[in-house]
């Protein structure tokens, strides 16, 4: 038992689970717009996103405590290093302008755990875009739904018309609310001036903006011009299990509520994708 909750530890900080996660996201783009599913542009995915999330979780712990790493620490930088040459090796399958639109993408993750701007700006010592007030759940939204939705769609010379990007709004919507569990649970540990959602409205009209939210997400796919029955009722079953966990949520909440069940909504949704196609 002690073996398989290691593992299970190893795989939740080593964020091969938000891998998997953004892979399902992007693999519904295909299945979405009737694409074949590029396994190139998954394998990258899969392997960057495990890339940039160990990059910003650990940097400053690697940083200031490199000699006195905990083994599984030192574990994660291995497995991180050989994603990264993964990365790398999938990056060069990738047509030229999809790498240049990932550049973008790799900026902005960098900036979010590297210092780069005066100290007036920020509400602590980082002097990172992760420590801006408010703007973390806005970033991870953007970035995921800009590599999940628009950056399958370049890759395989898909025109972008309007319902590409209200898919990217939705996109949007979604990790916001998928985010806002994860608020609730890390209300406990923030600086008060990140001024995160929960911080500025309270646990129980964060809940209330995730269901209206969630509303918006549902809604918006009348607003695209080709979509089906089957597409809405997909919308409407992903909408009450994250509506669900989003409602669920406390501030002390079990160690894998967050971490596991709710970062596994896409897997979710990928699957009840799959089984309506």
């Amino acid at each position: 038992m002690q073996m398989l909750k290691r593992i299970l530890n190893f795989y939740l900080n080593s964020s091969i689970h938000v891998g998997l996660s953004v892979v399902s996201l992007a693999c519904i783009t295909f299945l979405n717009y009737s694409i074949s599913i590029d396994l190139n542009v998954l394998f990258f995915l899969f392997f960057s996103t495990i890339t940039g999330y160990n990059f910003v979780k650990f940097y400053g712990i690697a940083k200031f405590h490199h000699r006195s790493l905990a083994a599984w620490l030192k574990y994660i930088q291995i497995f991180s290093f050989f994603c990264f040459l993964c990365l790398c090796f999938f990056a060069y399958q990738l047509q030229v302008k999809t790498l240049v639109y990932i550049l973008g993408f790799a900026v902005v993750t960098f900036l979010y755990a590297i210092p780069f701007l005066p100290k007036h700006i920020f509400v602590d010592s980082k002097q990172n875009l992760r420590s801006i007030s408010g703007l973390k759940i806005y970033l991870i939204a953007l970035i995921w739904s800009g590599v999940t939705v628009i950056l399958p769609l370049v890759e395989e010379d898909f025109i972008l018309s309007t319902d590409v990007v209200l898919s990217a709004i939705q996109r949007f919507v979604f990790i916001i609310v998928l985010m806002l569990p994860f608020e609730i649970r890390d209300l406990r540990y923030d600086n008060l001036k990140l001024s995160t959602v929960p911080q500025k409205i309270g646990v129980k009209t964060t809940k209330i903006m995730g269901v209206l939210l969630l509303v918006v997400f549902f809604l918006i796919e009348f607003f695209k011009d080709d979509t089906t029955n089957a597409k809405f009722l997909e919308l409407a079953l992903v909408s009450l299990i994250i509506g669900g966990f989003v409602v669920g949520s406390k501030v002390y909440q079990g160690k894998y509520y967050s971490a596991f069940w709710v970062e596994a909504v896409p897997i979710y949704w990928l699957l009840i994708c799959w089984l309506l196609v």
